[in-house]
């Protein structure tokens, strides 16, 4: 048996699948709550001063016959410093932190005014990007330098618009080169799953670390 949902169960009334329409999540997200990976993307503001963005709504593929990856942001905000930044730099880093980091990135999110240092004023240390014009931050496990390709609007006159990346090249930390999956590895978003044929709490949104399965499979 399967159940179907087209319009939003009344059951989801109150719970925070409703209320997040606030912050622009529509309410199927939370009863099919798939994960997306969690990383904080910065950039160069128009003053030169580094920003931060705490982001995960993307997905990541090769293409161009396998000559390119490519990193789609599905979800940027036209009135912020990150597409501004994107649209007059061209370039921006893919910063992926350990769980212990957490914390500090998020920092990122209250420390967002134009003449800040959005990195150093959370905590964080500022590094060079190797081959494009924008900030790495140095404590995060891998660094993707990437340039901007182009930028699409989902529906037309939306407030946000998914943004195509090239990834140039990266930089991954030794402890990680082997494995960057488990506790300590990559993070991913994860809307409270709801099920709406049992609701029991309101619910928020959460972190959580892959768990791996020890399964391979050979082509």
């Amino acid at each position: 048996m399967k159940y179907q949902y087209k319009e939003m169960p009344e059951s989801m009334k109150g719970t925070y699948g409703e209320f997040a329409k606030n912050f622009g999540f529509d309410w199927k997200e939370f009863i099919m709550g798939i994960p997306t990976p969690m990383f904080l993307v910065t950039t160069y503001k128009s003053n030169g001063q580094p920003n931060a963005t705490m982001q995960s709504w993307a997905g990541f593929t090769s293409a161009n016959h396998g000559c390119g990856y490519y990193v789609i942001l599905c979800s940027v905000n036209k009135c912020g410093h990150l597409y501004q930044s994107l649209n007059e730099k061209k370039a921006a880093v893919l910063n992926f932190m350990s769980s212990d980091l957490y914390k500090a990135c998020m920092k990122t999110i209250q420390n967002n005014q134009l003449e800040a240092d959005e990195i150093t004023s959370s905590g964080l240390t500022v590094e060079k990007a190797s081959w494009i014009e924008a900030p790495m931050v140095a404590e995060c496990f891998m660094n993707l330098e990437c340039k901007y390709l182009w930028e699409k609007e989902i529906v037309q006159g939306d407030d946000h618009v998914m943004i195509c990346l090239e990834v140039v090249g990266g930089h991954i930390e030794k402890d990680y080169i082997e494995d960057m999956f488990g506790d300590k590895g990559i993070l991913y978003n994860v809307h409270y799953p709801i099920n709406p044929e049992n609701v029991k709490e309101k619910g928020c949104d959460y972190v959580a670390a892959l768990r791996k399965v020890n399964q391979s499979y050979e082509y």
